[in-house]
């Protein structure tokens, strides 16, 4: 089987906090009815200051991470000085917008990251458009069962630590509806402090009598 045919199928978020960042996912990947991985980890660290979150088939947000983690390193070689938010959500977009139009490959991210406009969180979505967020964002096959949590519980200028608590809900919401999420969960902060995880938890599937 070819590796694009696996997916995360999959649920990410990221909420915007008074005082920063909660950035989440599930662990599971999926290829058709089949669970192929429990413990891949959908939210990868691409600077000193910003976070991923990907969706899609495996082999394609793998391949842009590489690129991405590689031109943020060689811009600020150039240029001297960190990209901001705004400007490595515009590189993801780009990549998305070429590789949708001459490979057919279908992948979406959650950038989350500070830089000296703040805290800021992007939706770059399969076509390459990119939307930014200010208050909360979800993606993947479970994110319909999140974004319930967030309408009911999301209220503007919560703490990181409600932050924290919100995110667990809505995973945890999608665990129990969305079949392409589950086997763990990991959720991580973005504050003044820097990128921190928060939670790291593998979710025992096992029947045991």
């Amino acid at each position: 089987m070819e590796d694009k045919k696996l997916n995360t199928g999959t649920t990410t978020l990221a909420i915007v906090c008074k005082d920063g960042l909660v950035v989440a996912a599930d662990r599971r990947v999926t290829g058709g009815n089949l669970v192929f991985s429990k413990k891949f980890k959908k939210i990868m660290q691409i600077s000193d200051d910003h976070l991923v979150t990907v969706a899609g088939s495996v082999s394609d947000v793998q391949l842009t991470i590489k690129i991405v983690k590689a031109q943020i390193k060689l811009d600020e070689m150039r240029r001297g000085k960190k990209l901001t938010t705004k400007e490595i959500a515009n590189l993801m977009s780009g990549i998305n917008y070429s590789a949708l139009r001459s490979t057919f490959a279908i992948s979406s991210f959650i950038l989350a990251g500070k830089d000296d406009r703040g805290f800021q969180v992007y939706n770059i979505e399969p076509s390459g458009s990119v939307i930014e967020v200010d208050d909360y964002v979800g993606d993947g096959s479970g994110m319909m069962f999140a974004t319930g949590v967030f309408e009911s519980a999301y209220k503007e200028g919560i703490s990181v630590d409600e932050g924290i608590k919100l995110a667990v809900k809505a995973i945890n919401a999608s665990l129990q509806r969305d079949t392409a999420t589950g086997n763990g969960i990991d959720v991580y902060t973005i504050t003044g402090k820097g990128i921190k995880q928060v939670i790291d938890k593998e979710l025992d599937m096992t029947l045991k009598v």
